[in-house]
Parts: C-alpha cells; structure tokens; sequence
C-alpha cells in the first residue's frame, strides 16, 4: 500500500514531464530537419525517378455561372499529397511528435495550378501550411475561389445543360519528373444552388505531348455537369410569352367596327420586344448558336406580325367601299364558298327565303301606297282624287292611269261615278308635260324612292358580301394562327433535351 503511494505520484510526474518535453522535441525536430533541405530540391531519393503527386478536390459549392463573360466561379478546396524523402524521422527519437506542419514556402511543394483560371491573380489558392507525417507524407490542402473559363452553350436555355471544366497541372514539370495521380472529386461538403443542378464531377487524367519536346505532361482535368434549374425562368419568361401570344389570338376574335383590333397587335407585338430585350440582356453576344428562348420569342413575334397583317387586309375588306372594284370572282369563290363551308358560315339571314324577283323590295315597300276606297273619292265629289299604285296592285275600275314602263309604277285619278273615262294607252310613253302637273312631280319623285331604295339595297349586298368574306378571314386566320402557335410552343421548347426532366423537378417538385 505504502508503495502504490509513492509509485502514483511519481507516474503522475513523469507523464507531466513528457507532455511538457512535447515542445522541445518539436523545435529540435525543426532544427534537424531543416539543417541540410533545400526546398529547390525535387524531394527523390534519385534524380531519375519519378515523384506521384495524388490530386484531388473537394467542391464546396457553385457560386456564379456567368454566360455573358463565360466564367464559372466555383469554392473549392485542392488536395495535394505527395512523400518528401528528407522530411522522415523516427517518432522514437522526437517523442509525442508524429506529425508538424511547414509554411509552404519553407519546404518543396508541387507549383499545380488551374490552367483555364480567369482570375486577374490567376492562382486563387490561400497559401495554408503544409502537414508533414513522420513517413515523409505531406498533404497541402489549400481552398480558394476559382474563377474558371467555360464555354456557356445557350443553345437550349433555359433547359441547358453545362460542363465546364477544371484543368489542373503543374506548370514547370513534365511527366518524368512530377507524375500525377487522380482522385475522386468529393462531393460530401456540396453546398446547393438555387439557379443550378449538380449532376455530377467525372475527372480524368491525359499525358499530352507536345511536338517540341519528347517528354509527356500530365495534366486532370474535373468536369462540373451542372443542369439548370428552369423554375425562374418559366415562371418569369416563357409563361408570360406564352400569355402574351395567346392574346395575339385575340386580335382576330376582336370585332372590327370596335377599332382596336390594331391597337392590340401593336402592343403585343411591343410587349414581346420588352421580354426579348430582358433574354438578350442575359445571354452573351455569341453568334455560335441561338438560344431556345431567343427562338421561341422570335416566332411568336413573326406570329403577332403576320397577325398584324391579317388584321390589315381584314379591316380593308371590312369597310370596302360599296363604290370601288368590284369582288373578285377567285375571291368569292375561294372565301364565300369554300373557305365559309369549311369553316360552317353562314351569311346573315342566309336562312331567309330569298325575294323571287330583284324590285320585289321596292314593290314590297311600294305596296302599302293602296289605293284608297272608292267611297273615300264618292264623298268628295268637288275634286278628283289623286293615287299611285303598282302594276298589278290596282283592282279599282274607276280610276285613269298613266303608267311608267320602266317603273311599272302607276299614277292616276279616282273619277266620280258616270264620268267619262280618259285612261292613256299603257303601252304608250307621255311626256311628264301631258299629264297633269301633280301626277308628273308625283312619277319623278316615285322614280326617285324607287332607284334610291334600288340602290341601297344593290350597295348594301355589296357592303354585306366584304363584311361576310373579311369574317371569314378572321375565322381562317384564327384557326391557322392557333394551330400555328400550339405547333411551334411544343415543338420549340420540347426539342430541348431535358426539357421533360426540368418541367417535372422543377415544376412539379415544388
């Protein structure tokens, strides 16, 4: 019991001690270890062989794409491990040290850098210290802030898909000298992105051989796949271009006496110029390919122009002037037969029984001119009556008549009972002057209503017939529009090749 008393303390003591030796060992070993390096030596045991370098890298996260520059700036972190065959020791003889770390000027390191950094300091990298193990291994693990060129094809933006690479190699050492060995990208630490996928990372390593010289250089290269994340953009650009091309669909609904039909192809056409100038904004000045956004607002444009056009020849055959050329007869034939049976038109009160003969109006409206009762003529026997009648109306015997033979149009007077009959021949013409002043102003004015009525009506068929084919434009033009614009909305944007998979993750998914 006596001597477990004395013996703990003691243990106790001598672990003490070891732990505070800690710090001199390590200083000796520092001292021993830098008395005879030269951190300009490659670190081989013989000149002729090779040094491994194993690289990889841990991506952090994807910070920005810029597809105007054509830049990717990414956080990663290097790893670099590789064994220095003058940093060796025995842990026997610097005790509790296994390990120390250099600053990494102070010992050998391999120069690797980005070959495609568009950085204005070009090696981004924060100079960390290097951890040496008592075997000689050194691991370097600097992160940094790389600023890589990428060539951005936009060619089915917003449903694109990226690769961009990172090119890493040591810029003074050839593969005899300094060989490289590839790691797997990690992936572990991965931050997301809210305007981009992470597919995937492949690496692969490539001796390449110049034709100045014999020796290969190595060189790994890690591909960032990275697909686009469409919710912003469909939200914010393609669903409200496909709004503003169903609404040139409307142009042609829109009634034309209401005088907005142009009005509205005007703005729609300017609404998607605003939206294409926002695209043209993002994308970069590149003439290698045209986006798959830029494509669909141009043919929606060329939509809503052609529509605007459409527009312009249905309001010149809307209000044709009755007096102008008359209809073609490819015209009537093309619009008010094939085109209006194709479509089901029917002209307005086509269904309505059609007049057997072309004056059956003016006869119609003529008719109600009856000729009064012979007891209305026998209760003034003073005067005679005067009356006008149409060919054929006229059932009273008691009346003389002078009837025009290009009118049919009958004029006379009711004579009292007992008078003598003075009826004109009809097939013979009279002057207005041989007929009694009342009856002739009555002939002309009669002649007049009759071809005024004749007139309007031959200028109001005319006036219905432009009416009726510039409606059955609006309803071609409506139905080809339509059709046109369905077509190029699916085709366009489903030609993208993860057009499918994008709507379904992103759309769907939220």
């Amino acid at each position: 019991m006596d001597a477990l008393r004395v013996l703990l303390p003691l243990a106790t003591l001598l672990c003490a001690f070891r732990v505070s030796e800690q710090g001199p060992e390590q200083r000796r070993l520092y001292r021993d270890l830098m008395s005879d390096y030269n951190p300009l030596e490659r670190p081989v045991k013989n000149d002729s062989e090779t040094l491994m370098v194993q690289f990889g890298l841990t991506l952090m996260q994807i910070m920005d794409v810029d597809e105007k520059n054509q830049v990717l700036t990414t956080n990663v972190w290097l790893q670099m491990t590789w064994t220095d065959y003058s940093l060796q020791w025995d842990p026997a003889d610097y005790p509790g040290v296994r390990n120390v770390r250099f600053p990494n000027h102070q010992i050998w390191k391999p120069d690797i850098l980005l070959y495609n950094s568009a950085d204005e300091r070009f090696d981004a990298t924060f100079q960390t210290n290097i951890l040496v193990q008592h075997t000689g291994e050194c691991s370097y693990l600097p992160p940094g802030i790389f600023k890589s060129t990428c060539k951005i094809d936009v060619r089915w933006f917003p449903f694109d898909e990226q690769r961009c690479e990172l090119k890493f190699g040591s810029w003074t050492y050839d593969g005899w000298a300094l060989d490289l060995k590839m790691l797997d990208a990690d992936l572990s630490g991965y931050t997301s992105n809210g305007e981009w996928d992470l597919v995937e990372v492949p690496g692969e390593k490539t001796d390449k051989k110049y034709p100045c010289c014999e020796e290969p250089y190595p060189d790994i290269t890690y591909t960032v796949v990275m697909r686009r994340r469409t919710l912003y953009y469909g939200l914010n650009l393609l669903i409200p271009c496909i709004l503003i091309s169903t609404l040139a669909l409307l142009v042609f609904l829109l009634p034309a006496d209401s005088g907005e039909k142009i009005s509205l192809g005007i703005t729609v056409l300017l609404s998607l110029t605003v939206f294409m100038l926002l695209v043209a904004e993002i994308m970069p000045a590149t003439s290698d390919s045209v986006p798959l956004i830029a494509q669909y607002f141009a043919t929606t444009m060329v939509i809503v122009g052609l529509s605007v056009i459409a527009t312009v020849l249905v309001l010149q055959y809307h209000h044709h002037d009755p007096n102008g050329s008359k209809m073609p007869k490819w015209t009537r034939v093309f619009l008010l037969k094939w085109c209006a049976w194709f479509l089901r038109m029917k002209r307005p009160g086509e269904d309505k029984v059609r007049p057997a003969c072309p004056h059956k109006g003016v006869r119609s409206r003529l008719s109600s001119m009856e000729t009064p009762p012979l007891s209305t003529a026998s209760q003034n026997s003073t005067s005679n009556m005067l009356y006008v009648s149409v060919r054929g109306l006229d059932s009273n015997p008691h009346s003389t008549a002078a009837t025009s033979p290009d009118s049919g149009v009958m004029c006379g007077r009711l004579l009292r009972p007992g008078e003598e009959e003075l009826l004109l021949p009809p097939t013979q013409s009279y002057p207005v002057g041989s007929v009694e002043p009342e009856l002739g102003k009555i002939l002309d004015e009669v002649r007049y209503i009759a071809k005024r009525f004749r007139d309007h009506d031959a200028e109001e068929t005319v006036c219905n017939e432009w009416k009726f084919a510039a409606c059955v434009i609006d309803r071609l033009c409506l139905m080809a529009f339509s059709i046109f614009t369905i077509l190029c909305t699916i085709g366009i944007l489903m030609s993208a090749p993860n057009f499918v998979e994008a709507i379904s993750k992103d759309f769907f998914s939220n």
